[in-house]
């Protein structure tokens, strides 16, 4: 039997949860410090629409933290 060593569901209590939320929590997370460093230093500016790039951040943080933290 093949077993896979990491896990389908997290266990919290009695409640199995998909690791996509935490990621989804943690790249959520990331992207609001990373956008409000750009509006800080006066970056986001140069955007032509924010609303996308808030999106394409939290796609990359998405993809790199489950490329390196929870592998789905």
């Amino acid at each position: 039997m093949i077993m896979n060593k990491f896990p389908h569901e997290l266990a919290i209590g009695d409640v199995y949860i998909a690791p996509f939320l935490p990621a989804l929590l943690a790249a959520f997370t990331a992207t609001l410090v990373t956008v409000i460093i750009l509006n800080k230093l006066k970056l986001s500016r140069f955007f032509y629409a924010p609303a996308y790039v808030f999106i394409a951040i939290m796609t990359l943080y998405l993809v790199l933290i489950d490329a390196f933290w929870i592998k789905f």
